[in-house]
């Protein structure tokens, strides 16, 4: 039972196909047609084009129609292609079309004018003709397409981003192309060769190829986050092409780390623990997340932070932490360096500290009773042995 059911369907189907593609076709259009989006060209001679052709059958029953090209000048060859291939016949389906080619190979010595070819399509109850006018010029107008590989990149106010642009000579001559950018203020543009790093300000293009270069932008480091536009231009002669493309920066947390009220010494014992205020600065234009501290300092030295870790610090906030320093216990006194640097998320940042040391009263008070028992040691020996 199924299987009927679905046998009625494809039926059914059949049935109805005609019908949805006739309603597709205009009402009041009834015949044959061989059309062209461009039935007057443009050409170099010593080159070959192809002019793309339909032929239209508007509610006819289907025929076989012959094709033929006529008005052919001398030494030029005119070639009918369908699927790929030469084609002497062609047969539309009612409300249907055939696509075709004319191909012309014009020769170099071809004189310089306008020659009218006649394409037609013969059946045995209809026929059509469309002409054709093909104008033979030395040099045409400069034409220049210009195209994008990637037109829009995403990355931080840090990166470089890098554009590969194809430029087209559609022209029948070499030029000589311009390249320029307009970028935001404060950004930096630079033209290069798609493999290389010398910069450009103009590349030679020879007819009818592409070369391909690179396009560089680089935003200031203040650069907030957000979408930005950049438009590429070349240009030669009367022609030109842009292409425009995208910059999608992200934020990113930029660290400054100082003491408070910006100073960055301090006075420690040695053997003793001193506090040390320590802000962290986030100038950039995203958070900046789990900060870890670090430092470096004197052999024997202790240094940690009071809190180890900052969750978060908004752009263009701060947070203060404290280094609690400790010098070796055999520290003798003068001045000592210590580092302290914060990282996050790639981002990192340091700044030198300072520190000076004095030794305890303790080792003093012990150091001038070492001096006197010496001194009264030496005076002893020298009136016992200055009598002898």
């Amino acid at each position: 039972m199924r299987y009927r059911f679905i046998a009625a369907l494809a039926a059914f189907a059949v049935l109805i196909a005609p019908v949805v593609k006739a309603d597709d076709a205009p009402k009041d259009v009834k015949g044959l047609y061989l059309m062209s989006d461009y039935p007057a060209v443009t050409l170099r001679p010593g080159e070959t084009s192809t002019i793309n052709l339909r032929l239209q059958n508007y509610d006819l029953p289907p025929e076989r129609l012959a094709l033929s090209v006529s008005g052919v000048p001398a030494g030029w060859t005119a070639t009918l292609m369908g699927g790929g291939q030469p084609v002497a016949a062609a047969m539309p389906a009612t409300n249907s079309s055939v696509s075709l080619e004319l191909r012309l190979d014009v020769p170099k010595t071809a004189a310089v004018g306008t020659q009218t070819l006649t394409v037609a399509a013969t059946g045995g109850s209809t026929s059509v003709q469309l002409p054709i006018a093909v104008t033979l010029a030395k040099d045409l107008p400069a034409k220049l397409t210009l195209t994008p590989q990637l037109p829009e990149l995403r990355g931080t106010s840090k990166s470089s981003f890098e554009y590969q642009l194809t430029i087209k000579n559609d022209s029948g001559k070499k030029l000589t192309v311009s390249l320029a950018a307009r970028v935001p203020e404060n950004f930096d543009a630079s033209f290069t060769e798609q493999y290389g790093s010398q910069e450009l300000n103009a590349v030679p293009v020879d007819a009818g190829q592409t070369k391909d270069v690179k396009l560089k932008v680089t935003p200031p480091n203040t650069a907030a986050a957000g979408s930005y536009k950049v438009v590429a231009r070349v240009g030669a002669e009367d022609a030109s092409a842009t292409a425009d493309l995208t910059m999608d920066i992200t934020g990113q947390p930029r660290l400054d780390i100082s003491g408070r009220e910006g100073l960055v010494s301090t006075r420690a014992s040695a053997g003793k623990e001193t506090s040390v205020p320590v802000v962290i600065t986030n100038t950039g234009t995203a958070p900046a997340d789990d900060i870890e501290l670090d430092s470096s300092a004197p052999n024997g030295w202790k240094i940690t932070f009071n809190p180890k870790t900052v969750d978060h610090i908004a752009p263009n906030a701060n947070k203060e932490v404290q280094a609690l320093i400790t010098p070796t216990d055999k520290a003798i006194a003068g001045d000592y360096v210590t580092t302290i640097r914060a990282s996050t998320r790639g981002e990192s940042a340091s700044t030198t500290f300072r520190v000076t040391v004095t030794t305890s009263t303790m080792w003093g008070i012990a150091g001038v009773g070492i001096i006197g028992i010496a001194l009264l040691v030496m005076v002893g020996a020298v009136a016992r042995f200055g009598r002898r």
